[in-house]
C-alpha cells in the first residue's frame, strides 16, 4: 500500500510539472533596515511550480539584488500531499526613505506588494566606529571619456569572518577595477583598524551631472566567540562631467600633463650607410587610459627607411592619478650617404587644468650619413682610366696650336721643323716602352671582383644567412657604386621585385616583422641583372640624373 502511494506520487509529479496553488506570498526578514545592510526578500508559492519563477527585474531600479535561489519541497501527511516553492534573494536599498517592494506574478497568481522603511545610519552608532567605507574621486571634476580613479578604502575594526564589497556605480561610465586589493593597518582616532583598498578607474561617456553610488559592505565579524553581521556604506559622490569643446581637432586626449621623449642607439649625429638606429618615443599621460593613448606615426624619409616595432603600453595610479604610458620603437636604416633632417613630432592634447589644447613635441632632427669606409671600392673601369698616351698627346697638342696666327720667320720655321722632331722622338720611345709599363701594371694586387661577392652572396644563400646574405649585398653595391648606397644601386635595374624582397629582407632584420625575404630569388634576380649590364643587354636599367 505505501509503495503504491509513493508510486502515485511520482506519476503524479511527472504528469503536472506546474501544480495549481492557491497563494502567492512575499516578505522580508527585516523592515525597517539601514541604509547599506541587505535583507532578505522571500517569495512563496503552497504548491510545487517548476520552470516558472517571478520577475524582480523591477526591484533593480531602487535597489542592489543579488542571484535569486530556487528551493521546493513535498511533504504527505495521513495521505494529503502538500508541496512548497520558494525564491530568495539578498536586497539592498542605498538610500533612506520609504519605498515599495511590488507585487510579483507566478502562474496567473500575484502577491502583495510591501512597504519597507530604509532608515540612515547614525554617525554615533556602535557599527559605524567598528566598520566604515570611505571613497573618494580624483580629479573631482571630469571631461568626456577622462579617467578618473576612484578610491575606496573599508576600515575593519573588529575580527573579519566573511565578508562582501560592491563596485560603485554610476550612469553612462565605464567602472573597472585596477590590479588587486591591498591590506594595510591605520590608526584612526586612537583605533588601529585593518584597511582594505581598492581602486577604480572611472571614465565618464557623457556629459552632465551624475552621482556615484559608493561601494556597500556586508559582512560577519566575531565578537565574544559569536558570530554578528556588519554592514557599511561609503557617502554619494557627486561628479560634474563637462563636454568636449566644439573648437577641438583631432584625437581628443584630456589631460593634465602629457609629455613626449626619446631615446637613440647609437646616439651619434653621424651614422654610416646601413647601420640601423634604433629611435624609441615614449609618451606619458596623465588621466587617461593606455588604450586612449595615439599611436606614433614617423614620416618617411627619401634615404632612409624606417621600420616600426611593437609597441608597449602600460598604465598605472601614483598619487591618486592614473598615468599611462605608449613607449613605440622605430628601426632606421639610412640607404645613402647625406645630411637628413627628420621633421618634429606634434601631438594635440587638451590641458584639462588651463582648459586650452597644448602640443607633446619633439624637435626636429639632423643626421649625417657617411658611407661605409669597411667597404671595399672598385677600381675605375678600363674605358674610364687615363693611359700615358692621353697624358702625352693631349699637352703636347697644346703646345702646338699656336694662340695668334702670326708671319713665320726662318727662326721660327727652324724651331717648329725641330719640335716636331722631338714629337716623333718622343712618341717613338713612348710605343717602344708601352708594353713594360702594361706589364707592370698586371703585377699590382687587384682589388676585390664582383665574382668575389657574388660568391660569398651564394655561400650566405646557401647557409640561409639573413644577416650575411645582407651584408654581402651592401658590399656588392658599395664596391659597384661607391657614391650610391644599396637601395640606389639596386633601383637602376628597375627590377620592382628584387627591390620589394631587399626591403623585406631588411625589415626581418631590423624590426619584429613576420614578413621574410626569399634570398633564392633576390641572388637569382640580382645575378641575372649584373649579366644584363655586363654584356649590354639591360633592358629594365633606369636612367639616372
Amino acid at each position: 500500500m505505501v509503495i503504491r502511494l509513493f508510486v502515485s506520487v511520482f506519476l503524479l509529479l511527472l504528469i503536472n510539472p506546474v501544480m495549481a496553488f492557491d497563494n502567492l506570498t512575499a516578505s522580508v526578514n527585516k523592515n525597517p533596515v539601514l541604509v547599506g545592510e541587505y535583507f532578505t526578500l522571500t517569495i512563496t508559492a503552497d504548491g510545487k511550480v517548476s520552470g516558472e519563477q517571478p520577475d524582480t527585474s523591477a526591484l533593480t531600479q531602487q535597489f542592489v539584488t543579488g542571484p535569486i535561489n530556487v528551493g521546493s519541497r513535498t511533504s504527505i501527511i495521513n495521505g494529503s500531499m502538500s508541496s512548497e516553492t520558494t525564491w530568495q534573494m539578498q536586497v539592498l536599498a542605498r538610500k533612506a526613505g520609504t519605498f515599495t517592494i511590488p507585487a510579483f506574478n507566478v502562474a496567473g497568481k500575484r502577491s502583495t506588494p510591501i512597504e519597507l522603511t530604509v532608515v540612515p545610519r547614525s554617525e554615533d552608532a556602535q557599527d559605524q566606529k567598528d566598520i566604515f567605507v570611505k571613497a573618494q574621486l580624483s580629479p573631482s571634476t571630469l571631461y568626456v571619456q577622462q579617467a578618473g580613479l576612484y578610491t575606496v578604502k573599508l576600515y575593519i575594526g573588529k575580527d573579519l569572518l566573511d565578508g562582501q564589497l560592491t563596485a560603485p556605480e554610476i550612469n553612462d561610465a565605464q567602472v573597472t577595477q585596477m590590479g588587486k586589493q591591498k591590506e594595510d593597518y591605520e590608526v584612526v582616532d586612537g583605533r588601529r583598524y585593518m584597511v582594505i583598498t581598492r581602486e577604480y578607474l572611472l571614465q565618464p561617456q557623457k556629459s552632465g551631472s551624475f552621482t556615484i553610488a559608493p561601494p556597500v559592505f556586508n559582512g560577519q565579524v566575531r565578537e565574544n566567540y559569536r558570530r554578528m553581521a556588519v554592514s557599511a556604506i561609503a557617502d554619494d559622490i557627486n561628479l560634474e562631467v563637462k563636454p568636449i569643446p566644439n573648437d577641438y581637432q583631432g584625437t581628443w586626449l584630456p589631460s593634465e600633463l602629457v609629455n613626449l621623449s626619446e631615446e637613440w642607439q647609437p646616439a651619434d649625429e653621424q651614422v654610416t650607410v646601413g647601420t640601423p638606429i634604433t629611435r624609441t618615443i615614449t609618451l606619458t599621460a596623465l588621466g587617461v587610459t593606455q588604450e586612449q593613448l595615439p599611436d606614433i606615426t614617423l614620416e618617411q624619409i627619401i634615404g632612409i627607411r624606417s621600420y616600426p616595432d611593437e609597441s608597449d603600453r602600460n598604465q598605472l595610479t601614483r598619487d591618486g592619478r592614473v598615468i599611462s604610458q605608449l613607449v613605440s620603437s622605430h628601426a632606421l636604416v639610412p640607404q645613402t650617404p647625406g645630411t637628413y633632417t627628420l621633421p618634429e613630432v606634434k601631438i594635440p592634447w587638451f590641458n584639462t587644468v588651463i582648459n586650452k589644447v597644448n602640443y607633446a613635441t619633439l624637435a626636429e632632427r639632423t643626421i649625417t650619413v657617411v658611407a661605409d669606409p669597411n667597404q671595399p671600392l672598385t677600381s675605375l673601369p678600363i674605358q674610364a682610366q687615363v693611359t700615358p698616351q692621353q697624358n702625352v698627346e693631349q699637352p703636347l697638342a697644346n703646345m702646338l696650336t699656336p694662340p695668334i696666327a702670326q708671319p713665320k720667320t726662318g727662326l721660327d720655321w727652324l724651331l717648329m721643323g725641330s719640335g716636331y722632331v722631338l714629337w716623333l722622338l718622343t712618341l717613338a720611345i713612348w710605343l717602344i716602352r708601352k708594353p713594360k709599363t702594361a706589364k707592370s701594371n698586371t703585377q699590382v694586387a687587384p682589388l676585390p671582383t664582383t665574382n668575389n661577392v657574388l660568391a660569398k652572396l651564394k655561400v650566405a644563400l646557401g647557409q640561409q644567412d639573413a644577416q650575411s646574405f645582407y651584408q654581402a649585398l651592401r658590399a656588392l653595391a658599395s664596391q659597384e657604386s661607391p657614391t650610391l648606397g644599396l637601395d640606389a644601386w639596386v633601383a637602376q635595374f628597375n627590377e620592382p621585385e628584387l627591390s620589394s624582397e631587399i626591403a623585406k629582407l631588411q625589415a626581418s632584420l631590423y624590426s619584429n616583422s613576420n614578413q621574410s625575404a626569399d634570398l633564392s630569388k633576390i641572388y637569382q634576380i640580382l645575378t641575372q641583372a649584373i649579366k644584363n649590364q655586363a654584356t649590354g643587354n639591360n633592358t629594365h636599367l633606369a636612367q639616372l640624373y
